[in-house]
């Protein structure tokens, strides 16, 4: 029996030179395959253009995949590792407010994340057939694939790893702890799942993203926090890798489908403006945790774009593109109208976005080639993006600014942005008003509109019909159906946009517990409507309008814990509702400050006693709210774009800089004594003196003002040329035609090169023009920054065009801190190339 045994070793165990027989025998019949299908389309005399399509499409896909398994196998390996090691590892790469006992608290929190790990995949399991489940199948339905379902769901042994964790302790409600985890998961998850009769798997799933926890309310009582609030700040990073049938369509269509699908999803369950609440005390009303808390409004004007790629290939090369930009806040999504044919697009769209964390949140631009091709597939070529800091705009208070795109050759872009915080004092209403007048846009908003819905009581039952208006029973039928009850969802429309509650099952007492925020254009106009619809029959079962004009006259324009009468209902039926009118307001500039300081003072969201708090007590943004106090800010005017390059060419350096370069978890390093901050927003800086104005440098080329900074958050090493004085002028007659070209040393390819735009007929040129590179800050420290002043004017003559250089040895700079300089031109380097 031993012997027969031993003899029964399965095929797939056994080894030759290293492999598995069953790897051998595929191996060697796909390489039959192969063969024997070139010998086919000789033999039968076909075109070529059959073998090479197929080939090139091979070659393709095999080099995708092994980029993508690469960077997954890279990542995996990165999560098994031990947490101190990796975190170290990545010291240079962290953002400066990750510190060693950060680290310590980082390897603390992975180790209760590994102890708890297998338990957290039931409550997964539920999450993926609850929720996630039923909005893909919706979401795929549209491209004509139905019977979507999860058949196996496990999510592994490897718990998220946390590389980074800052905890706010200033100007933080005595009432409530936040924290951000920088949070990220390669784990060793098997998901199978089935589209009618496609059978496919889900592997290496990896997600990156910041995630804020805010613990609110402190209670007296264990578990001495009442819940939790948690969410992305932006849209995290998702990627996957598709396995079974399904992996045939993995190249471009389901998985470009399937990933869009789950950003949307996670993005509508925890990515700002909206977050995951978890009650840990039954004493907490959910209010607290689940009403909505925005801070302000970003009002974005995309005005125009220049010099943008060109990727549509014609008869005689390349052509242009038919460019348009997807404006990105949060989980909110903006797109412009598509230009064709244009490298130079003028967009003139507009745009507002409701922000719920100045701190942390991001405005991310990202500009596309639209082409044809199948829905849901990326068809689309890649133009360039740019990331821009909230809190730097909502400190300067209006922006108005040229881009430049990264992940692009070249391009830049033109955009305005206002921010708008939220007041409590009707008499603001007319200078919003007003303002939307001057703008001509009647889209704008001047208020922000925040609802929470509690619930709703004795709501007529499913068999009930209709009757003049009235709700009766049929009652001639004593039946299982005559006691049924409906499935309600509330509907709550204002203007064009509309917000859908979750379904509550059988019951004529929903409780839904949800808030939702609505842009209003003129709150002494629009109306809300709330409709409550069985879900089983479609049928209202419930309407309500509310004039918003009536909100205006409560005091703090809000209503608690409301109930309100329900038409076409029952005689009884009702619903419980909170509202609160916040008016949009400009906000006065403010200098610099350090990001934990201009962290907003939260009041807390539940007085002592436990009676919880209004909807919004106070204005929920920094600075105090007077009515007295006069507002010196005038409004940003709307500019026709055939206009906006010249305005933007006076443009002060300040904002560009602030704007530009500030990181929005980068602390505000010591002020240098040589650069003192701005008095004000319409102040120049200080460093521009008139001294090093008038200098020429030790050797008479002349000078270059510029700022170097590295944002750690975003990995970037910024740099914003301000402008070049005293260049030489030996003959008046051949003024230089100047721009500046930069180079990260020791590369001087192509990728490396960076330059300006050309400045006609100058000595004294004024740039104000920023680039970016990809680098770590260790790597950075290596490396040196060559700067060379060039002119146009001489390459066609037997001198060379460079007019002067300079070289900054990056490891000298105090850097991630912004620093100032001004640098004496010299004579050009000669280096082999």
């Amino acid at each position: 029996m031993g012997d027969n045994g031993n003899k029964e070793v399965s095929v797939a165990n056994k080894r030759i030179a290293g492999y598995s027989v069953l790897s051998v025998c595929y191996t060697f019949v796909k390489r039959l395959s192969q063969v024997m299908l070139v010998y086919c389309l000789g033999y039968f005399g076909c075109s070529s253009a059959w073998l090479i399509g197929p080939v090139i499409l091979s070659v393709m896909r095999e080099e995708w995949k092994k980029e993508k398994d690469l960077r997954r196998n890279v990542a995996k390996a990165a999560a098994m590792c031990q947490e101190k090691d990796v975190i170290l590892a990545r010291v240079d790469d962290l953002p400066t407010w990750v510190f060693f006992p950060d680290v310590e608290r980082a390897e603390w929190i992975n180790r209760i994340l590994r102890q708890v790990w297998p338990n957290f995949n039931h409550y997964a399991r539920d999450l993926l057939k609850d929720t996630i489940e039923p909005a893909v199948r919706d979401s795929l339905a549209a491209y004509k694939m139905n019977g979507f379902k999860f058949d196996r769901m496990i999510i592994g042994s490897i718990p998220p790893r946390v590389g980074g964790v800052k905890v706010y302790d200033l100007n933080v409600s005595r009432n409530e702890i936040i924290m951000d985890l920088d949070i990220f998961y390669a784990g060793d998850c098997d998901i199978s799942f089935s589209i009618g009769a496609i059978k496919g798997g889900i592997k290496d799933f990896q997600i990156h993203g910041m995630v804020r926890v805010v613990m609110k309310p402190l209670i007296r009582e264990m578990p001495l926090v009442g819940g939790l609030q948690i969410f992305f700040l932006n849209n995290p990073t998702i990627d996957f890798n598709l396995v079974g049938v399904a992996d045939l369509l993995d190249m471009p269509g389901l998985s470009d489908i399937l990933r869009r699908i789950i950003v949307e999803t996670v993005a509508s369950m925890m990515v700002l403006p909206n977050k995951l609440p978890i009650t840990l005390s039954e004493n907490v009303p959910a209010r607290i945790l689940r009403t909505p808390e925005p801070e302000g409004v970003l009002r974005v004007h995309v005005v125009e774009a220049k010099d943008l790629m060109k990727k549509d290939i014609g008869m005689l090369g390349k052509g242009k593109s038919d460019p348009y930009a997807v404006i990105t806040v949060g989980a909110q999504e903006f797109r412009t109208q598509t230009i064709n044919n244009t490298v130079a697009p003028k967009w003139d769209y507009w745009c507002e976005a409701e922000i719920s964390s100045r701190k942390g949140q991001e405005v991310l631009l990202e500009v596309w080639d639209y082409d044809p091709g199948f829905p849901g597939v990326q068809n689309d070529d890649y133009l360039g993006r740019a990331t821009l800091d909230i809190s730097s705009i909502s400190r300067k208070g209006n922006v108005d600014m040229w881009v430049t795109l990264e992940d692009a050759k070249h391009g830049m872009v033109h955009l305005r942005m206002t921010w708008l915080k939220l007041s409590c004092n009707v008499a603001d209403l007319k200078a919003a008003m007003m303002e939307t007048q001057l703008l001509r846009l009647t889209s704008m908003s001047t208020g922000l509109l925040m609802v929470y819905l509690d619930s709703a009581k004795n709501l007529p039952s499913a068999w009930a019909k209709r009757s003049h208006g009235q709700w009766v029973s049929s009652g001639s039928k004593k039946s299982a159906r005559t006691t049924s009850k409906p499935n309600p969802c509330a509907v709550l429309t204002l203007g064009k946009k509309q917000e859908t509650t979750t379904v509550q099952l059988r019951t004529g007492d929903p409780v839904w517990e949800q808030g939702f925020t609505f842009l209003v254009n003129n709150p002494q106009a629009d109306t809300l409507h709330v409709k409550v619809v069985d879900q089983k029959t479609g049928q209202d079962i419930g309407r309500l309008s509310y004039n918003l004009s009536d909100l205006m006259d409560k005091p703090l324009m809000q209503i608690e814990d409301q109930p309100l009468g329900l038409k076409h209902s029952g005689p009884d039926s009702k619903i419980l509702l909170s509202m609160q009118m916040k008016i949009l307001k400009h906000e006065e500039p403010k200098e610099e400050e350090d990001d934990d300081e201009s962290e907003k003072s939260k009041e807390p969201s539940e007085k002592e006693n436990g009676v919880p708090a209004p909807l919004v007590a106070k204005d929920n943004v920094s600075g105090s709210e007077s009515p007295t106090t006069p507002q010196s800010h005038s409004p940003l005017k709307k500019q026709a774009s055939h206009d906006s390059v010249t305005s933007a060419s006076s443009l002060s350096a300040s904002k560009l800089i602030t704007s530009e370069v500030a990181s929005n978890l980068d602390a505000e390093p010591p002020s240098i004594p040589s650069m003192p901050p701005p008095d004000d927003d319409d102040s120049e800086l200080r460093f521009r003196t008139s001294a090093a104005a008038k200098s020429t440098g030790d050797v008479g080329l002349g000078r270059i003002q510029l700022t170097l900074r590295y944002s750690t958050q975003r990995q970037r090493f910024i740099i914003v040329i301000h402008k070049v004085v005293n260049l030489p002028m030996p003959d008046p007659n051949n003024i230089p035609d100047p721009y500046v070209k930069l180079y990260l040393l020791p590369e001087r390819s192509k990728d490396s090169k960076r330059k300006t735009e050309a400045v006609k007929d100058n000595c004294n040129p004024v740039y104000d023009e920023t680039f970016e590179y990809l680098i770590s800050l260790g790597e950075l420290n290596s490396r040196q920054l060559e700067i060379s002043v060039v002119t146009k004017k001489g390459f066609f003559s037997s001198e060379s065009p460079i007019i002067g250089q300079t070289v900054i040895n990056l490891a000298e700079l105090s850097l991630p801190q912004p620093t100032t300089l001004w640098r004496d031109l010299q004579k050009e380097v000669r280096r082999d190339a």
